[in-house]
């Protein structure tokens, strides 16, 4: 469902030079895995999922999305997935249904069938009593669940999260794990984070990034085999890898 091979990403240095954000990551998601993509800040975890989502081009290797290349079929590629970035840019004037309804129809959803993925999303993201509520005065964690509706919203086979409880109380957190969770069992999940705790509960598979690269990348068998926690696994992986070339 995800297939990334050799990705990379550099950006320029402040007085020359080039920086690498990713650098040559390649892995695979297959049907009905939650993978869990964890990494220290600045590990490459957004970049990678903005290549993935088709919001940036990489500079080097190429990454398919439910068979669709990002380079050659963007938006096959786009219309496989639902994206839930980190910080989710809402409309704070318009209330959660109407800006629903927006996007359903910037998505394609036929205008027929547009009522019924509105109410799909919004009882899957557990915001009925929310539905005319005016986004800019929702919580934070109440509008991380207005975009996790719309990631929703076109029934995606794969769905890619960035940091999907940051910012949640602990009920909130409790509440959206258990909705990744049963969403997995559906749909393939990439999920990001730089919580261990997040992946322990969650994920089927773990991939560790740091300095752009993939330094681990484990099963949960492989993981309880190996006799280590996963906190040891990662302090291993981060501490001994080295930075980028410069």
């Amino acid at each position: 469902m995800i297939r990334a091979s050799a990705l990379t990403k550099t950006y320029g240095r402040a007085g020359g030079g080039r920086f690498p954000a990713l650098d040559g990551v390649s892995f695979e998601v297959g049907p009905g895995e939650i993978v869990g993509l964890l990494g220290p800040n600045g590990a490459g975890k957004t970049t990678l999922m903005r290549i993935l989502t088709c919001f940036l081009a990489p500079t080097r290797g190429v990454a398919q999305i439910g068979g669709c290349s990002i380079a050659d079929d963007p938006r096959g590629a786009r219309r496989a997935v639902g994206y839930l970035p980190e910080a989710v840019p809402l409309p704070p004037e318009m209330r959660v249904d109407e800006y629903l309804r927006f996007r359903s129809a910037l998505k394609g959803i036929a205008r027929r069938a547009r009522l019924g993925a509105l109410d799909r999303a919004i009882e899957r993201a557990q915001l009925g009593d929310r539905r005319r509520q005016i986004i800019g005065t929702l919580s934070r964690g109440f509008r991380q669940r207005v975009g996790l509706a719309d990631a929703l919203l076109a029934e995606p086979p794969i769905l890619i999260l960035d940091e999907p409880t940051v910012g949640l109380d602990p009920n909130q957190i409790r509440e959206t794990r258990s909705l990744v969770r049963e969403l997995g069992r559906e749909r393939t999940v990439l999920l990001s984070t730089h919580v261990l705790s997040e992946v322990e509960a969650l994920a089927t598979r773990v991939i560790i990034l740091h300095h752009g690269r993939v330094v681990a990348a484990l099963s949960r068998r492989e993981l309880e085999a190996q006799g280590s926690s996963l906190e040891e696994i990662f302090a291993r992986a981060t501490a001994t890898s080295e930075g980028p070339p410069e």
